[in-house]
């Protein structure tokens, strides 16, 4: 009796890891998730995980000389051509870029959409940053964290009967208080499907964040030397803080060979994971 109880415990933890996570990016613009977790997501898509990038805002500002409507339009494009290229769902709320606020009607649209996703990991910004946009998405995305299973709020969706575990984005403000690392991934070797991701976002790379940060004249009128642009100018080096938490993950031997990494803090409102957990749920870690 016991060999067959012992059978088919083999067997459900089995089932169990082979069921696919379903991961969950937050971002306020259409091309936040891909600057902050692209890296991350190829690998759970490449390891056979489900993964979808929600944008809160439609990015209808982010722009010099286009807005509104059309450039709403244009950038919910690139977002589709994001979803070929990393294989992950992209998803789009209709609210205006620029104008963000944490209000009730907006908190329930990202409960509905954690609940409907499953997600069993939700990472969004934290409410620290210079962009507003930014700051209310993360209020937002906490808002909701223990919201996604009260049955009685968005009633027309099932609840979730698992709080997922929450994280933030990699940020370098300090005040109130700086980004901790507490989960480190290397995604050296998804660089290129990273790179890949961001080049789809040609509105925003190319065009309108080099004006507003008055570094027009460094992008290539190449188009066969943006990768390296945007490799050079959108991907930092790990700092000392995140080398050491790749140490961590990774074993010294491994760690000293990474040249890029993504980091995440988690949330001290969901799911708290054990170091187990983190490694079930961060299977590029094992």
């Amino acid at each position: 009796m016991k060999k067959i109880i012992c059978i088919l415990l083999v067997f459900l933890s089995a089932d169990i890891q082979a069921k696919p996570l379903r991961i969950l990016f937050i971002g306020a613009h259409p091309d936040d998730c891909d600057i902050k977790g692209g890296g991350t997501a190829a690998l759970y898509v490449q390891m056979g995980h489900e993964v979808k990038f929600l944008s809160v805002t439609n990015g209808d500002a982010g722009h010099q000389s286009q807005g509104g409507g059309m450039l709403a339009k244009r950038r919910i494009a690139e977002t589709r051509e994001v979803a070929k290229r990393l294989g992950v769902a992209y998803d789009v709320l209709d609210n205006h870029d620029g104008e963000l606020l944490p209000t009730l009607e907006i908190r329930l649209q990202i409960i509905r959409k954690i609940r409907e996703w499953k997600a069993d990991v939700v990472i969004a910004p934290r409410t620290n940053d210079y962009h507003p946009d930014h700051r209310y998405t993360g209020v937002l995305v906490q808002d909701a964290a223990f919201m996604v299973g009260v049955p009685n709020v968005a009633p027309d969706v099932e609840p979730l009967r698992k709080n997922p575990v929450f994280l933030y984005f990699q940020d370098n403000f300090k005040k109130p208080n700086p980004f901790q690392v507490d989960i480190a991934v290397d995604i050296t070797p998804v660089i290129e499907k990273k790179l890949a991701g961001l080049d789809a976002h040609q509105s925003q790379f190319y065009e309108w964040l080099p004006w507003i940060g008055n570094y027009e004249a460094d992008v290539p009128k190449d188009p066969s030397k943006h990768l390296e642009y945007l490799l050079q100018k959108r991907v930092a080096k790990p700092n000392a803080d995140v080398q050491k938490s790749l140490v961590k993950w990774y074993g010294e031997a491994k760690a000293a060979t990474v040249r890029y990494a993504e980091a995440f803090e988690i949330c001290e409102y969901g799911s708290q994971p054990s170091e187990a957990e983190i490694r079930t749920l961060f299977p590029m870690l094992k």
